[in-house]
């Protein structure tokens, strides 16, 4: 039977219909056609993010799972300049495996508290950045400790002072955000234990002395603390932190460590593990704190010491000697060394220590001691550490702490002649003291009533170049501003009634060939000079006339913690006219 117009009509359309279905199926395609007509697909149904030119995109801290599945809103970005400073946020390497993942049940539920607690966190250390900016302008301009203080270059050029090979501060400003990071974890955990209770200003991160300890450390100076104490718990904290932002500057650099980065130095087994439980928060960020004493066997300590490589090594000088002998731990590489309490350590006998340990550093490293008695008997030992260049550290206004690792040698004489000729041989002692490391500048202050010409052709007899100051109106001697040998040592003089306006911080031995008038002048010059050294002497000489001042003079002598010479003693009971 013959087929109709309409069933040959069916019969084309329904083989046209299968040839236009056969030329759709992705599946008849190259790979490269079908993941397009895929990524089309998926991009009308709303599956993929704004950028259309990437398969999948990398967590961020707004969307730190990757489950926003909806279109981004597009929305001008502020730009925001970055301190170079800053630390980004990481997830420690031993810690990965405790993030919940995407799908779980803890995941879903701390998706949005995750996020809530970074912003809250990135806040906190931003308010505290702030008050530590505040903090440090008012430091910088109400306070100068140190007349001699090294400025931080904003470049973050390397600096040399003392043979250290520093990089400075990262920041100029304020520390950097790492660094508030570790102290809020010690902070944290004080407040855990309920040993430290924080009042309102008392704050770790506004205390005063971190913030100038920071910028000590910053130029990279030795630091000698001169309150008459020993460390305390804010002191611990700021340098253990600092510490740690030294470690992760330069990890980032690239750098690492086969010995311990810090090295603290304690007189007792309890102080050792104060410093230990102050540094133990700080394991969350990969600083680990090994404390070594005499409470433990030597054979635990090599064991435990064998299976780990602490970056903090808190220990009694004694112990770690010992340990050092046996070749347990070699600290060559160490970078920072702490000192806590050379009185009580001297008391101990373990000077002899300490200068061995010393020796068996390599290098330069940043030092700080801290200083908790005013007596001369830790004089010696400050003075073999710190052989250069210092940064005098003190939140303490006294007389003592001021003058700190400052002899004061006072001499009773029966003529002026006799005094002046012992000003001579002072000088001369100075310049030819062998035990002093580096040179010091001497200054001499004269009165107006002093024979300056004949004081000025005594030291130049001797060999001596003279710098007399314009205020003293000698103009006879402006040519011996220039009349020195190439190679003299120079002696500057100044007059008494101009000591206030005069840097005194650069001198490390002033003379006094003829005592002050007052009391309050001496005591002005002993607290303002040799700021840079830890070699400071000052030369007193006094007659009959000025019994008056004997008695002022030996209650600062006992307060510093020096011998009072038995000729002033019998000055004092002489009598003398008011």
């Amino acid at each position: 039977m013959a087929k109709g117009d309409d069933t040959v009509r069916k019969k084309k359309n329904k083989a046209l219909r299968k040839k236009l279905n056969r030329k759709t199926d992705s599946s008849n395609v190259s790979a490269r056609i079908a993941s397009i007509i895929a990524s089309k697909k998926r991009r009308k149904a709303g599956k993929r993010r704004i950028c259309q030119g990437m398969c999948f995109s990398l967590p961020t801290l707004d969307d730190p799972f990757n489950d926003r599945l909806d279109k981004k809103v597009i929305s001008k970005r502020e730009t925001k300049k970055i301190m170079p400073s800053e630390v980004d946020w990481k997830i420690p390497a031993d810690r990965k495996d405790a993030v919940p993942k995407n799908g779980s049940a803890l995941g879903n539920d701390l998706k949005v508290d995750s996020l809530e607690k970074i912003n809250e966190k990135m806040m906190d250390l931003k308010d505290e950045q702030k008050k530590l900016v505040t903090l440090i302008n008012n430091v910088g301009k109400t306070r100068h400790m140190n007349s001699g203080r090294v400025q931080i270059q904003p470049g973050g050029k390397k600096i040399s002072v003392h043979g250290h090979q520093e990089q400075a501060c990262e920041s100029a400003h304020c520390p950097s955000k790492y660094l508030i990071l570790c102290l809020k974890a010690i902070e944290d955990a004080l407040h855990y234990d309920g040993t430290y209770n924080c009042e309102e200003g008392k704050s770790l991160f506004v205390n005063t002395w971190g913030v100038e300890f920071w910028r000590c450390y910053s130029v990279g100076k030795d630091i000698l603390e001169t309150s008459g104490s020993s460390s305390d718990v804010e002191q611990i904290a700021w340098i253990a932190s600092t510490a740690s932002d030294a470690i992760s500057r330069r990890e980032k650099e690239g750098l690492s460590f086969t010995s311990p980065f810090l090295l603290f130095l304690v007189p007792s087994k309890e102080k050792a593990l104060k410093v230990r439980s102050l540094c133990k928060p700080l394991k969350a960020v990969g600083i680990h704190t090994v404390s070594l004493h005499p409470g433990a066997s030597v054979d635990h300590q090599i064991s435990g010491l064998q299976s780990c490589e602490p970056e903090f090594l808190v220990s009694t000088p004694e112990r770690l000697l010992k340990l050092v002998s046996l070749e347990a731990i070699d600290v060559a590489g160490v970078s920072m060394l702490v000192i806590d309490g050379m009185e009580s350590l001297s008391r101990g006998g373990y000077l002899n220590a300490i200068k061995s340990i010393r020796q068996a550093i390599s290098g330069n490293p940043h030092t700080l001691v801290f200083n908790d008695s005013f007596s001369n008997a830790s004089i010696p030992a400050v003075q073999n550490l710190l052989t250069g260049l210092v940064y005098r550290l003190s939140l303490n206004d006294s007389v003592a702490s001021q003058s700190a690792c400052i002899i004061q040698s006072i001499y009773v004489c029966s003529s002026k002649e006799e005094r002046m000729m012992k000003g001579i041989d002072a000088l001369d002692d100075v310049y030819w003291n062998k035990m002093i490391p580096q040179p010091l500048k001497v200054l001499y202050i004269v009165g107006k009533d002093n024979n300056v010409e004949k004081l000025v052709s005594a030291v130049k007899l001797k060999g001596y170049s003279i710098s007399i100051s314009s205020s003293l109106n000698i103009m006879e001697f402006e040519n011996s501003l220039h009349s020195g040998i190439r190679g003299r040592r120079t002696v500057s003089v100044v007059a008494t009634e101009h000591i206030s306006s005069t840097d005194l911080g650069e001198y490390g031995v002033v003379i006094l060939p003829d005592f002050v008038l007052s009391i309050d002048d001496y005591v002005q010059i002993l607290s303002r000079m040799a700021r840079q050294t830890v070699n400071g002497v000052l030369h007193s000489f006094l007659t009959e006339d000025d019994a008056q001042h004997a008695g002022p003079l030996i209650e600062i002598l006992e307060k510093c913690g020096q011998a009072v010479p038995e000729a002033l003693r019998n000055l004092c009971h002489v009598d003398h006219p008011f």
